[in-house]
């Protein structure tokens, strides 16, 4: 009986570590998405231009690489996402990206990309448990450059606008073909409970500490949060 209760009390801790052990990569995540905000945002003339920016209402991260782990390989990404709501830029939530035909550099340095929903379209399109880029989802190459004027055609056509960065070299990108799905289970973890994307991306749920290095970054560069009317 004895040996029963040691193994089950093994068993209870190791789940813990588990646990804790997800949480860490999770925050090691979150950084890793101010670091490439940071990154891409301070440089203006290389810059997401300030007029999308000031529009966005939601911002996908997907940094490539986390403390030398690769979180991107050949056809899979992780990715954090925030909404803008009536009182702030939401809490985050975690994304799957995979297949397509972009080539990440397997084992070489990770790309990073950022995706900028440009109007409701575009956020009820990453409220959705799956959709397609191309497919379910209208996107295109986002301009470069703090004043670049977006053509208006541009977002016009686009729900979504993507950009990567590569070997420190920042551009837009076409992912066509890139699915996109909901990381219920990391979301899940890092609040501790459920709670639906909807509800999380509505600002109905309050940030975790861990994710304010990242709000502060999307609010210092993608202005206020308060909701374009």
């Amino acid at each position: 009986m004895k040996k029963l209760f040691v193994l089950l009390l093994l068993a209870s801790l190791s789940a813990a570590a588990g646990a804790a052990d997800d949480q860490s990569k999770l925050d090691g995540r979150l950084d890793a998405a101010r670091n490439v905000i940071d990154s891409i945002m301070s440089v203006p003339d290389k810059a997401i231009p300030d007029g999308i920016a000031r529009h966005a209402t939601c911002i996908a991260v997907v940094p490539g690489v986390v403390k030398g782990a690769f979180i991107v390989g050949a056809e899979y990404g992780q990715g954090v996402v925030t909404c803008r709501t009536h009182h702030g830029w939401s809490a985050p939530v975690f994304i799957r990206l995979a297949g397509g035909s972009f080539g990440f550099q397997v084992g070489g340095q990770g790309t990073d990309l950022v995706l900028v929903a440009v109007n409701n379209k575009g956020m009820q399109d990453l409220l959705r448990d799956k959709f397609k880029i191309g497919g379910d989802a209208a996107a295109a190459a986002g301009p470069i450059g703090r004043d670049a004027q977006a053509s208006t055609d541009l977002s016009m056509r686009a729900e979504l606008l993507t950009w990567s960065r590569s070997r420190g070299v920042f551009a837009g990108i076409d992912l066509n073909g890139v699915s996109i799905s909901q990381n219920r289970e990391d979301t899940d973890v890092l609040y501790g409970g459920a709670h639906t994307f909807e509800q999380i991306l509505h600002g109905d749920v309050p940030p975790p500490p861990q994710a304010e290095g990242f709000l502060h970054a999307i609010h210092e560069y993608f202005g206020d949060a308060e909701m374009h009317h």
